[in-house]
């Protein structure tokens, strides 16, 4: 529907900014592109933010920019795809997110992009310094592995007893792979048994599942968009295990997950589209400071809860920034 693929109607004013202008000298308008790792029901509440923002900054979709959306699914071999046509349509500005990422880092060290989410950006080679990233790239970072201490800390507080905790991850995807490492390393020091669970693509969820049956008493699921885009199947299956869950987004706990915590990502995609809006007026990427996250999410899935068979504490619930009924 169009209110998923283009999301915007902007009300605008002309604007002579260098970006813009040169576009519009070359006869065309201003164009970003964007690239969504997931889906677009998955990206919904996020593209919308963003072109919110971009509405109040003067934006007007088909009057000063175009906009064009793409969506890989989360299939891996779509994000180099994907890449590679924006370049061909010269595009003057690319946003993207998560494990898409890296692929536009390889399709171009020349266009603008701004990464909506990226975990570890100097890690990961995206950037040279938060202050300074250098190069076409700048956004905002979600550093995943330094949540997942707070993330074993707050399941150990809503699942009496937990002693063996699995986690499944998308080998595929280093930045999860960085944050099973600290999750492995936190549930050490806490004194848990853990269990490693490897995913690539889809037709490992499953299987997945009936490796750790019976091993765990609760399930940490690492964020990136292999998880996000089939979470009902994971939820699922985790409920059917009887296992908690604890997640990255509030996307993930609202199709019966357990609990979850992590940045605000409708916060960071309107603070991208400040980014974007700074490079259209001529700035460049290199010398826009990467930002970080100011907003974060605790969502707890009452209904969840209730199926499994566990009383939420009181305290816990007040904490919350949102609760599931």
């Amino acid at each position: 529907m169009r209110s998923r693929r283009e999301f915007i109607t902007l009300l605008g004013g002309a604007a002579a900014w260098p970006l813009a202008a040169h576009a519009q000298q070359a006869g065309r308008l201003p164009t970003i592109g964007v690239l969504g790792a997931g889906t677009p029901s998955l990206w919904s509440q996020w593209v919308v933010a963003f072109a919110q923002r971009l509405d109040e900054l003067g934006w007007s979709e088909g009057r000063t920019i175009a906009i064009k959306y793409r969506w890989a699914e989360g299939r891996t071999e779509r994000y180099a795809e994907i890449a590679a046509e924006f370049v061909r349509l010269k595009v003057d500005v690319i946003v993207t997110g998560g494990a898409a990422v890296p692929a536009v880092k390889q399709a171009t060290s020349v266009i603008p992009t701004v990464f909506a989410v990226a975990d570890d950006p100097i890690g990961t080679g995206l950037v040279e310094s938060l202050a300074r990233p250098g190069g076409n790239f700048t956004g905002l970072s979600v550093q995943q592995t330094e949540l997942a201490g707070k993330r074993i800390e707050l399941l150990r507080e809503v699942v009496p007893g937990l002693r063996r905790l699995a986690i499944m991850v998308n080998v595929d995807f280093p930045a999860a792979v960085l944050e099973m490492a600290e999750a492995q390393t936190v549930a050490g020091r806490l004194g848990l048994q853990v269990v490693a669970s490897a995913i690539r693509r889809v037709e490992d969820i499953a299987p997945a599942f009936e490796a750790i049956e019976g091993r765990a008493d609760a399930l940490y699921v690492c964020g990136d968009a292999l998880t996000a885009t089939y979470r009902i199947q994971i939820n699922t299956l985790a409920l059917g295990l009887r296992l908690p869950t604890i997640l990255p987004t509030r996307d993930l706990v609202e199709t019966a997950g357990l609990i979850s915590y992590g940045a605000n990502f409708p916060d960071l995609f309107r603070r991208a589209a400040d980014l974007v809006d700074k490079i259209l007026r001529g700035a460049k990427p290199a010398d826009i400071p990467v930002e970080q996250p100011t907003k974060f999410d605790f969502v707890i899935n009452l209904t969840t809860a209730k199926a499994l068979g566990l009383k939420i504490p009181e305290a816990v619930l007040l904490r919350a920034n949102e609760v599931i009924e």
